[in-house]
């Protein structure tokens, strides 16, 4: 079917299905109020409820669809601020599936970011995502950043350099941390192949470098 901004489309829009609906909340395309209103769906307190693994499915999959139509380099933010409950089974087959692929390089060179996670939310995603070993960066309610999942401490040590600084090079990260060359470039591809910090290729002095930069 074809999906416009704000809920335009073919047919009745009372016949959507609920999880289709909460997934355009998550993208941010329509308002909780919104989606209560013109679809049906019960939203309560304004706030769209994410549970189970089917539901889960097709959440994920409305999502991947727009992922595809976003361009390489791209941070796509996930913003659960008006969802409610998600439960575990829902954030593994939403979360860690998605940053799974997303690593996978299945949708290309992009990013993903969760942001306006409470804790009862950040408390099942991270779960799914210790589980099989994965990470993802996260702006909590309060505006704190978080990283949720599974990092080893030495990658946590330089993300949280690159948090710090914004932007670096290899040899920043060499001269700052005291580190030999082949270390500080093995952990910084690491984090970008976790799609946990940017790289984007600048000329300086004459020569291309890579800059790694927070998300």
């Amino acid at each position: 079917d074809i999906t416009f901004f704000g809920g335009g489309g073919f047919g009745d829009p009372i016949d959507r299905e609920p999880e289709r609906v909460a997934a355009d909340v998550l993208n941010g395309r329509v308002s909780a109020l919104f989606a209560r209103e013109l679809y049906g769906v019960v939203v309560k307190n304004g706030s769209a409820d994410l549970v189970t693994r089917p539901s889960g499915q097709v959440i994920r999959e409305r999502i991947e669809k727009d992922l595809a139509m976003e361009k390489d380099g791209e941070v796509v933010a996930l913003d659960f601020f008006k969802i409610g409950i998600i439960d575990y089974s829902c954030a593994d087959e939403i979360a860690a599936k998605l940053i799974s692929r997303l690593i996978s390089s299945e949708y290309g060179d992009k990013y993903i970011i969760l942001t306006g996670l409470n804790d009862n939310q950040r408390e099942n995603i991270e779960a799914a995502l210790e589980r099989k070993g994965l990470a993802v960066m996260a702006e909590m309610r309060d505006g704190k950043k978080a990283l949720l999942g599974d990092l080893n401490n030495y990658l946590k040590e330089t993300l949280n350099f690159i948090l710090k600084k914004g932007k670096v090079t290899a040899s920043d990260l060499c001269n700052a941390l005291k580190l030999p060359a082949n270390t500080v470039g093995t952990r910084l591809l690491n984090l970008y192949k976790k799609r946990l910090v940017k790289r984007i290729g600048e000329i300086r002095d004459g020569g291309r470098v890579w800059v790694y930069e927070r998300l």
